[in-house]
């Protein structure tokens, strides 16, 4: 992770008073904090929707995406939070009419390892 990563997570932890301590309280903050744009995923194998915010954080905008992975046989789903770039959601919103799939591993995936908060998959 590069420095600037560290950093941001710092400030969003130190933001929440220190309260975040899990990644479940962290997709609870940052949904408190924000509206958020959903893209649904109707045809999608495994991605039921993607939400993403924006929050604001000592002066700074932090982006981010909530995507939620469809549970086998149940309407439910496992939410997972990455911290993302300024441009990933107008990204994903152009290409994930074509396949939601495609746009999650293109835009959204490569944050994988920004809050530690994203599951391991082997593509």
């Amino acid at each position: 992770m590069r420095i600037t990563h560290y950093l941001t997570i710092f400030t969003l932890l130190f933001a929440i008073n220190n309260q975040a301590q899990s990644c479940e309280e962290m997709i609870e903050f940052v949904k408190a904090k924000s509206y958020g744009t959903s893209y649904t995923s109707y045809d999608s194998e495994a991605i039921s929707k993607v939400t993403f915010y924006t929050v604001n954080v000592d002066y700074k905008t932090l982006y981010f995406a909530i995507v939620c992975f469809k549970k086998q046989y149940s309407y439910s789903c496992n939410e997972y939070i990455y911290q993302v770039g300024s441009n990933t959601k107008s990204n994903y919103s152009l290409d994930h009419y074509d396949s939601a799939g495609k746009a999650f591993w293109k835009h959204i995936q490569p944050y994988n390892e920004n809050l530690g908060c994203a599951p391991n998959f082997d593509k």
